[in-house]
């Protein structure tokens, strides 16, 4: 006997339908209030898929971290995810997307007032891998918080908020929970990064949910160690032929090797003399160009560590023309004698006493992130609510309280996590030489002697490799955002990490 329909309809057909409901609402990807449709500038089709918005992780507070997630072009559902943090600290992360090695290259604006026009990049990291952009820590890029006093913040707070942000954003991504996950930065970031991979293992060891799947990290030109990065510069300096070799050794017998805490006067004036000598360089790449604004006049560099966007440049003795498109970005701000110490760091426009920065021009970044119609487009708040984009904010007050990042990284290695120190070989800022020095401190064993690495067919820097997956690297030629200054050599060594081969 036939069983009726409603018979077939409520055992058989409802129950598949909710089956293939269930399956769709558990695989359904990023939520579609975040995906990003459109960007005054570009026209075209996105590569891939983007989304952007908030994540609140103090309700209390009102404390709500930006980010932008851009999948990735190949297989964004295996791909590694990768949080990209940039340095400061108080520097948005936009600085990456912008000008480094986001999904798209930024042509300036011919007229002023315009805004500036986008076109692919080939070169871009979500080519091999999905990225988080994030601005961090609350009060950085478009992340605020209502309760102005998180604006106090330091190493640890801000690995702490970056870690509760990533727990809430897996939980809204759950499809990419199962990825690899890596860490990214650079300057400052070499304090962000680490912090916040320790976070996350402890988290893990915890049971904290959802499991993060933490393989490993990368660090560029990043800020490790007070005696390391603070002896630096001399040697750096000698080796470029920036300074002479009687005053090196002046400097190494007065100074006893000691470079960033002069102990006598006399080794005092010969580190100032090192200063004079580099003074007028643009710190961030001693090759390039300083950009001077027409109204501005020559202006020393010796008493400023800011980086440097370039669109155009006026030389000494030049006419202004235009640059393919140089850019180059605010803030990893320290004295070159004076790197980072527990307490309190300042800020790019407290060291820069609010003047016009020599050798930087972000007007780009600036123009486009300040725009009405693109915050529109992704998901950020107005201005009257997270106040006006600055590439580097100087509204926080930061603490370095994580000390050495030295433990760190030995915990996080001996641990199995792969992490790649990696170094623009001319940059000023923070020299490879003392990336170099500190880690061969480790006191690992070597197990790749040093050589060249070969990307399209030409040397592109040199690179040592130590027991427990720790490898440093240098880039040839490039300053200290050094997807800026070589893309090409930058997407390779990055896609082969994050694949586990050797570079």
């Amino acid at each position: 006997m036939a069983k009726p329909y409603h018979y077939y309809l409520n055992h058989i057909l409802i129950p598949i339908l909710m089956v293939f409901f269930l399956c769709f609402i558990m695989t359904e990807s990023a939520p579609q209030s975040s995906i990003v449709t459109q960007l005054p500038g570009f026209n075209g089709t996105f590569p891939s898929k983007h989304y952007s918005g908030y994540v609140t992780i103090d309700e209390s507070q009102g404390k709500k971290l930006f980010y932008y997630f851009v999948e990735s072009e190949r297989n964004p559902s295996e791909d590694p995810v990768v949080l990209w943090l940039n340095g400061g600290p108080g520097c948005s992360s936009f600085d990456g997307f912008v000008y480094e090695y986001g999904p798209f290259n930024f042509e300036a604006a011919k007229t002023k007032g315009g805004l500036p026009k986008l076109h692919i990049n080939p070169y871009s990291w979500s080519k091999v891998s999905n990225v988080i952009y994030l601005d961090s820590p609350a009060g950085v890029g478009y992340s605020y918080a209502q309760n102005i006093s998180e604006y106090d913040t330091g190493d640890l707070k801000t690995a702490s908020d970056s870690h509760t942000f990533l727990l809430k954003w897996f939980d809204i991504y759950k499809e990419f929970v199962a990825n690899p996950f890596f860490i990214a930065g650079e300057s400052y970031a070499g304090i962000y990064v680490p912090t916040l991979a320790s976070d996350i293992v402890k988290g893990l060891d915890a049971g904290s949910k959802p499991v993060i799947n933490l393989k490993g990290y990368l660090v560029g030109n990043g800020v490790t160690d007070e005696t390391f990065d603070g002896n630096a510069l001399v040697p750096f300096a000698h080796g470029m032929g920036l300074i002479s070799d009687q005053l090196y050794q002046e400097v190494v017998t007065q100074c006893e090797g000691n470079y960033y805490n002069p102990s006598s006067d006399s080794c005092d004036a010969l580190l100032s003399k090192v200063n004079q000598d580099v003074d007028g360089l643009n710190i961030y790449d001693i090759l390039e160009p300083c950009y001077h604004s027409p109204d501005s006049g020559m202006q020393s560099t010796a008493h400023l560590r800011l980086p440097s966007k370039i669109s155009s440049f006026k030389a000494l003795g030049e006419t202004e023309r235009p640059l393919p498109v140089r850019k180059r970005i605010f803030g990893r701000a320290w004295p070159l004698r004076a790197p980072v110490r527990d307490g309190r760091v300042p800020t790019w426009p407290e060291i820069a006493n609010s003047a016009s920065v020599p050798c930087i021009n972000d007007e780009v970044a600036t123009s486009w992130l300040n725009d009405k119609a693109v915050r529109k487009a992704i998901h950020a708040e107005e201005e009257s609510v997270s106040g006006p984009w600055e590439l580097c904010t100087g509204r926080i007050s930061f603490n370095h309280d994580a000390g050495s990042m030295i433990t760190y990284h030995k915990n996080l290695t001996s641990r199995g996590y792969r992490a790649l120190i990696y170094s623009g070989d001319h940059d000023m800022c923070v020299p490879y030489t003392g990336s170099e020095a500190w880690t061969k401190s480790v006191g690992y064993k070597v197990v790749d002697d040093w050589r060249p690495w070969v990307c399209n067919e030409q040397v592109s820097g040199f690179t040592q490799g130590y027991e427990k997956n720790l490898t440093f690297l240098t880039i040839k030629g490039a300053g200290h955002t050094v997807p800026e200054y070589k893309p090409r050599e930058a997407l390779y060594f990055y896609s082969q990490f994050l694949a586990g081969k050797s570079i």
